[in-house]
């Protein structure tokens, strides 16, 4: 009994950690969700005066999308797809005093969205991991600047300061280029189920911004993603 436990637990071990690879002149799709940790290339810090200063950080972000893959050799497949990724810029949070008045600011972030169309080439180094490269066309469907502060002041003109939320959402769409063109690299290992981890640094090629001003320059995108996809044959 004991020998037959041990050989049901290593069958069902292989089941689930086993990978799969679809084979040579077959088509496969793949939905996928993910997250995004991005930034903004040549964006430096903001002198805003009296030792005040807006440091950029990385933001978060989401994608969702899907790819549809041919199997050309057992070791090379191209795939290409489209999906929506929620991306951008943030800055630390700063606090200062606006004369009489203490200003918090948080929560600030320049989130861009895009309709993205990757075509990539995977190269499987061996059964299920694959390395990959290949060309992306962004289309930027909304750009949005928010921000959350707080501010002590005197509202009711009664010499008593009190703290008043700010919300603030400003559109940012006129001030960006519409196209965005980037080169994925990547990596991804498919599972038996078959689920399929793919992680891809977007290098961006093309100039972000409109005009250059002080403290921007020719910007460029830069993301990571990290997404986990169900892949099946059709």
């Amino acid at each position: 009994m004991k020998k037959i436990m041990m050989m049901a637990v290593a069958a069902l071990m292989a089941t689930v950690s086993a990978n799969a690879q679809f084979e040579k002149g077959t088509w496969s799709l793949q939905p996928y969700v993910g997250g995004v940790i991005s930034s903004v290339t040549n964006v430096g810090n903001f002198d805003l005066g009296d030792g005040v200063e807006l440091k950029k950080k990385m933001t978060v972000g989401y994608i969702i999308g899907g790819e549809a893959e041919y199997q050309f050799a057992d070791k090379f497949s191209v795939a290409a797809g489209i999906n929506y990724t929620s991306q951008g810029c943030g800055w630390k949070d700063i606090d200062y005093w606006e004369g009489p008045i203490k200003v918090e600011v948080k929560d600030q972030s320049d989130i861009l969205g895009y309709i993205k169309i990757p075509i990539v080439a995977n190269y499987y180094i061996f059964k299920g991991f694959a390395v990959k490269t290949g060309v992306q066309f962004g289309f930027l469907v909304t750009s949005k600047f928010y921000a959350h502060g707080k501010a002590k002041m005197d509202v009711l003109g009664d010499g008593v300061n009190r703290e008043v939320d700010l919300y603030g959402t400003v559109d940012m769409k006129d001030q960006y280029q519409k196209f965005d063109f980037s080169i994925p690299i990547g990596l991804s290992y498919q599972f038996k189920v078959p689920i399929t981890i793919d992680a891809r640094y977007q290098l961006g090629l093309t100039k972000l911004n409109k005009q250059s001003v002080d403290g921007v320059k020719d910007s460029k995108n830069s993301v990571f993603t990290l997404t986990v996809g169900y892949k099946f044959a059709l």
